[in-house]
């Protein structure tokens, strides 16, 4: 098992400033335009621009990287970002995760995506712009809903729900069930449609 790193350690032990975070979050968007791949930050970044924020302590991000060039992708990030395991270059072509952390000791979750929804989100993703820190990509609130629902864990719907009082009449919510729809079905999980409509009527208008 490798070592614990230092954003394990402040997860467990409760500590994190956001302020670290989104500097660490800038440094990865930083990091990923060096590179060259499309990107967006997801997770809990892009939960404190769309949603209810709360405390985060890693960094996610989506790359998109086709099928079977994995390897070259991480060796890429590895020219800014360091590994959080031995292994990070199998691992990623084994599980398409590239486990990295910032200078900082920040830890980096980078998926490597290559499906067409995954296109279409970094497509759709923005900049936002934090005072004092600097420019972070992220999804769009449409796509961070998405990801959520599909995961559809006990906090992702809070999450997801947060967001949908948030965002309002500016959730274009027609898209959401239009993305989501063939994702739940490869999933086989049509319940997580039925959950999130109930979220809508909860909150319509």
């Amino acid at each position: 098992m490798a070592e614990m790193d230092e954003a394990s350690k402040r997860s467990e032990s409760g500590q994190g400033d956001m302020n670290d975070i989104l500097c660490a979050a800038v440094e990865v968007c930083k990091c990923l335009r060096a590179v060259g791949h499309p990107f967006c930050l997801i997770g809990g970044i892009a939960l404190q621009r769309w949603g209810e924020p709360r405390m985060t302590v890693d960094v996610d991000a989506t790359v998109l990287s086709e099928f079977g060039n994995e390897g070259h992708v991480v060796r890429q990030l590895l020219k800014t970002l360091r590994p959080r395991i031995a292994d990070v270059v199998a691992f990623s072509e084994a599980n398409r995760i590239v486990l990295l952390k910032t200078s900082d000791n920040i830890g980096v979750d980078i998926s490597l995506g290559a499906l067409p929804y995954e296109k279409e989100m970094i497509d759709r993703s923005s900049d936002w712009h934090v005072t004092e820190h600097g420019t972070i990509v992220t999804c769009s609130p449409e796509d961070l809903v998405i990801l959520k629902a599909f995961a559809a864990r006990p906090q992702d719907w809070i999450d997801v729900e947060g967001v949908i009082i948030r965002q309002g009449a500016r959730l274009n919510r027609s898209l959401v069930l239009e993305e989501l729809t063939p994702l739940v079905e490869l999933k086989e999980e049509p319940e997580i449609l039925d959950q999130l409509q109930a979220l809508f009527d909860k909150h319509d208008g």
